[in-house]
């Protein structure tokens, strides 16, 4: 019989962004499949519910929540918390494996972790986000005081770019595994809109933040413009919400950018968006994964992205759409596949007809294959 799985994240509904929505969609299609799944999380519940277990998509949801100022998912005894729920899941269905989800900064998950390992629970880490230099002090603090190294937890991350990052900081002796995130290409297939082929609508979906880069975006843009012939023209719709909402607002108007701020929308608003749309563009040079890319990319978008990113695991340039290694090179780029029209028609069709790699029933056997992986190093 397979063991319950239980996921453990910060992060979990009614908060929504990338790790939130990637977990759920997991946790939903391990259930879907007949497995029993768990979440703990330190996110509280509709109308602020701190504690208490509820019944989400088939998941059960452990609420382990803090008073806290902007509702932090953090809580001083997660530990105590993740042991007497994994005690409970035991008891009720067999010894579970944990699957840990960790961002940059994730102590709820980092604490449910190590709960976990120092209980023998057979025990995977993805890793959503890229390490960088500050990673080795923290990583080193945590195996001091889990010696998760050597107590069967397996490393993971969501693309190869990541896990060469955690590579570089954990050591060659350190295996760290790829349990990508997924997308069903029944959920993104979109029937185009006809409309001008000069007309060029481009649009990107990110959270409007620093990190994320929509002011390099807007330059992008500009510079973009500025090299095209007048018969070509170039709007942005920018989706997605953010602390830098108000910069790119104003900068919007300062230049008189053609760029729509379509706030925060759902899946189905999206891909409404997208069959009017003739490229997607992520500018962000920090991108662990891209799901917002994979899904542009499987409703049939050519996407133009930074060759240094998670996103070169389903974009190849000239293929699913063009990578740059810099800012100018991305305005270049965007301005070569807004002027012509049938390479962005050829790389359309071909993400039109070409599912990615990266659909639901190939992730879930790769994570299953990584809870074998883990199970195994406790083993020994």
């Amino acid at each position: 019989m397979a063991r319950p799985i239980v996921h453990i994240s910060d992060c979990y509904l009614p908060r929504l962004g990338g790790i939130e929505v990637q977990v759920r969609q997991l946790a939903m299609r391990q259930a879907a499949a007949g497995r029993e799944v768990h979440v703990i999380t330190g996110t509280p519940g509709h109308d602020g519910v701190r504690s208490g277990t509820e019944v989400l998509d088939g998941v059960i949801v452990h609420r382990v929540a803090a008073r806290l100022p902007f509702e932090l998912p953090v809580h001083p005894r997660t530990g105590h918390h993740v042991h007497a729920i994994l005690d409970e899941v035991t008891a009720a269905s067999g010894a579970p494996v944990a699957h840990v989800h960790a961002g940059v900064i994730s102590p709820f998950a980092w604490a449910g972790m190590r709960t976990a390992a120092t209980r023998q629970v057979p025990t995977l880490v993805t890793v959503h986000s890229v390490w960088g230099p500050m990673a080795k002090p923290g990583f080193q603090a945590l195996d001091a005081l889990v010696h998760w190294s050597r107590t069967g937890v397996q490393l993971a991350a969501v693309s190869e770019v990541a896990a060469d990052r955690i590579r570089a900081v954990v050591g060659d002796d350190v295996p760290v595994l790829v349990t990508p995130n997924g997308v069903d290409p029944d959920l993104w297939r979109i029937e185009p809109v006809a409309h001008d082929p000069l007309d060029v609508h481009a649009v990107s979906v990110m959270r409007l933040a620093p990190r994320k880069r929509a002011l390099a975006l807007l330059d992008i843009l500009r510079d973009a413009v500025s090299s095209l012939p007048s018969t070509v023209r170039i709007h942005l719709t920018l989706v997605g919400e953010g602390p830098d909402r108000s910069r790119v607002e104003r900068r919007v108007q300062e230049e008189g950018l053609n760029v729509v701020l379509a706030g925060r929308l759902s899946h189905e608003q999206i891909r409404s968006l997208y069959a009017s749309a003739d490229i997607f563009v992520q500018p962000s040079i920090k991108e662990s994964f891209g799901l917002a890319a994979l899904e542009a990319r499987t409703a049939g978008l050519p996407i133009l992205a930074r060759r240094e990113t998670g996103i070169t695991e389903f974009v190849h340039d000239g293929v699913e759409g063009l990578l740059a290694s810099s800012d100018a090179e991305m305005a270049r780029a965007l301005a070569r596949l807004a002027a012509d029209v049938p390479l962005r028609e050829r790389i359309a069709a071909h993400n039109r007809e070409v599912e990615p790699e990266q659909t639901w029933p190939n992730v879930l056997d790769e994570v299953e294959a990584a809870y074998a992986v883990a199970s195994v190093n406790v083993a020994h």
